[in-house]
Order: C-alpha cells, then structure tokens, then sequence
C-alpha cells in the first residue's frame, strides 16, 4: 500500500502506512471560528501511534480521547505523559521519551526521536507575516521569556468568548510546552522528518536527511535557543539547507486561532528555500487530502 498523508489543521496529520496508522499531534477539535477542517476527534476510529511533538494544548488535546477510543500509544515527552495519564490513559498506552530513542512501530516501519526548540511564542502578541523581519528579543532569561508569555496569555483572553471557552476545555494543565521533539520515521517506501513547532538545535537537523520533510511555518523562528534574526521565510529556508529533504511540507501555517494566527504566505517561504535549495519540492497540502507521500521520489 502507498502511503498517505492527510493534513487535519495546525500541526496535526495522518500518516496511513497500510500496516498501521500513525497521528502526528492529535489537534483536531479547535475554535470555531477556525476554517473547518471536516475531520474530528470523533471521526478518528483507527490509531496505533500517536507522537506528540510538544505539550501545548494545540498539539496534545484529542490525543486523550483518541487513544481511549482506538488504544494507540501515545510517545511524547514525559510532560505530555504525565498530562495524558492524568486524563485517565494508562500506563501502558504511554511511552516517555526525552531524544536519542529508537522506537519500533511495527515489523517494518521505526522511529527515533530527538531533543528540539519551541518556537519564540513569547516574542510575540500575533504571528507575524512569513517575509516581515523581526530583530532583537535575544539573551533573555527564563524568567523575562515568562513574563512575556503572561502578556501573551492576557491577549488570548481578549479574543473573544468562543476562544476564551475553548482555551479553558483545551486546558490539561501543561507546564510549559514539555519539551519539544522532532521525530524520524524509517518506512519501506522512504524516511519522514516531523516537526511541528518553528525551532530547532542546528547541530541535530544537519545530520538528518530524511527523504520527505514536514516543517512548521508559524512564528517566531527558534535557533539554538535564541530568536531568528529575520524573517520566518529565511528561517525555513535556513532549516530546509540543514536537513535538505526532497519533498518539503509545511505545518502549523493555517489561521488555526483567528485573532492570535494568520494564514501563512507561503511564496515568500517557496522562493527563500528556492535560493538555498532549488532541489526541494515545496508541496502545499489541503485538508485530508490523502497525500501519496513518497510517490515519484
């Protein structure tokens, strides 16, 4: 069976390998005045797997009541566990990683797991568009990066009701975003590079080189812990030159929470990794499109 790929909003997607399927977030049931994905956390009958790549509410939630209802394990950083066991999954449905594992899914299909960077969510009130520069924010501490992120979570609350009401039932008491991951799936048909936030540990994506990338295109770019000094186009651009895929898919670039996101331009993205690495192919995808991954590659 050729694998397929849907994309169901934000940073969540549905990776259909034949021998099983594996979710990627498990972000489904956001505001409404988000576009309709046509794709709920009721409409998901089969998982085996599900990674999680942070603990924030718009990667994480759904992935509870998924793994309730289908009994797929879910492998996320051991704050994502420890929020998921405490919505009731047990023990042996949770797998704890923190990078530098190698997990097999099945007989043919493994993944391993490394350490990454959260986008700079602080350094910003709504995401900026993908080719304005954005300078300065570096060197700041811990605690000055909180209190940004407490000015942050002040602007949610002026979003609106529905907002405000989904933010409160999203909320499983994560602290902090857990850790970030990025995970490497080796398939029979080729490897693919998940990442689902804009950040990264240069020295980590230069030595990965999967066939087929998904990278997330949304805020402020994180590099070695530090904020990109330019725009969110040439930190993808900069990110597609460390790990040169063949194929590039974007996430986390849709208008997920209208009034703090936007729809993400991607020609300004298209044409910086053009400049860098003309050989990769940017593929836009639809939602629940049921993309033919590694086909023709």
């Amino acid at each position: 069976m050729t694998a397929t790929l849907d994309w169901l909003g934000c940073a969540t997607f549905r990776l259909d390998l034949g021998s099983i399927v594996v979710l990627l977030d498990a972000y489904l049931d956001r505001v409404p005045s988000a576009p309709e994905v046509g794709v709920g956390v009721d409409d998901i009958e089969t998982a085996d797997w599900i990674l999680v790549g942070h603990s924030h509410f718009d990667h994480v939630y759904g992935a509870e009541r998924i793994a309730a209802r289908t009994g797929a394990t879910i492998i996320g950083s051991y704050e994502t566990v420890r929020i998921m066991h405490a919505q009731g999954i047990p023990e042996e449905q949770l797998l704890a990683v923190a990078g530098g594992e190698c997990i097999r899914l099945s007989e043919d299909v493994s993944v391993e797991v490394f350490p990454s960077q959260h986008s700079c969510v602080w350094s910003h009130g709504q995401m900026s568009e993908s080719d304005e520069v954005c300078i300065g924010d570096l060197g700041l501490t811990i605690q000055e990066q909180q209190a940004r992120m407490a000015e942050l979570a002040a602007h949610f609350g002026k979003l609106g009701d529905d907002v405000i009401a989904h933010l409160r039932i999203s909320a499983q008491g994560a602290r902090g975003d857990g850790g970030a991951l990025v995970f490497l799936l080796d398939t029979p048909e080729g490897s693919l590079l998940y990442q689902d936030t804009s950040g990264h540990w240069s020295g980590i994506m230069r030595d990965l080189r999967p066939d087929v990338a998904i990278l997330a295109a949304a805020g402020r770019g994180n590099v070695d812990g530090e904020p990109i000094q330019g725009s969110l186009a040439q930190f993808m651009a900069r990110q597609v030159d460390l790990v040169r895929p063949r194929r590039l898919i974007l996430s986390h670039h849709d208008d997920w929470m209208p009034g703090f996101s936007r729809p993400i331009e991607v020609d300004p993205i298209r044409e910086a990794i053009a400049r860098t690495q003309p050989r990769t192919e940017l593929i836009e995808l639809e939602y629940a499109s049921a993309y033919p991954l590694f086909e023709d590659l």
